[in-house]
């Protein structure tokens, strides 16, 4: 039996959370493609590629509780590293992501149904791997294609960071209606405090 990480928190715990009066931020680092799918109430949407350019401007505007939501908790471990290494505290991860928020009862915004990003990289991944099989009989040099993704997909579980979904969120489909600049997702941020001597979870 594995013994949970502390920094992660179950779906049911979010949802506490989130009938409490104590301020507590949820920001969702998804596409905001993913976003507009589906979304907790209230939630900020800041993909994961905004938190890497500009963690430092983040981490000093997260003065409150944060849970970190996306697909199924990857991404949103990986904003988590970034933001505690630009000083935020009280990060946690809501373990399974939306889907497990979802599965759990959890109210969630719908709105245009898009594929995630993780279903998209499996879909191109998966696409290319057979592109390079099928050509590779004809063509030899082909299966480098092949053994390119397959180099693409170890180096991303090692490093716990993946190239192709960075790409792909990059793309129209993923952006969503409109881009929005740094500067207008760190005015959605919430500044107030929770008061001294509050008690945290």
């Amino acid at each position: 039996m594995t013994t949970p990480q502390p920094d992660r928190v179950d779906a049911t715990t979010v949802r506490d959370w989130l009938d409490r009066p104590d301020p507590v931020t949820v920001l969702d680092v998804r596409s905001p493609a993913e976003f507009e799918t589906a979304r907790i109430p209230g939630s900020i949407n800041i993909p994961l590629n905004l938190i890497a350019d500009h963690a430092g401007d983040l981490a000093a505007r997260l003065d409150r509780q944060v849970v970190l939501v996306c697909q199924s908790g990857t991404r949103a471990t990986q904003a988590q590293q970034r933001l505690t290494g630009a000083g935020a505290a009280r990060l946690y991860i809501l373990d399974g992501g939306i889907t497990a928020y979802t599965a759990a009862g959890g109210d969630v915004i719908r709105c245009r149904a898009r594929w995630s990003l993780e279903r998209q990289v499996r879909l191109v991944a998966g696409t290319l791997v057979l592109a390079g099989l099928a050509l590779g009989w004809g063509l030899p040099r082909a299966r480098l294609l092949t053994g390119g993704v397959g180099t693409g997909l170890v180096l991303s579980a090692l490093t716990n960071t993946c190239t192709m979904g960075r790409i792909l969120a990059a793309l129209p489909y993923n952006r969503g209606p409109r881009d929005r600049a740094a500067t207008e997702v760190l005015t959605q941020l919430p500044t107030t405090q929770l008061p001294a001597g509050e008690p945290r979870p």
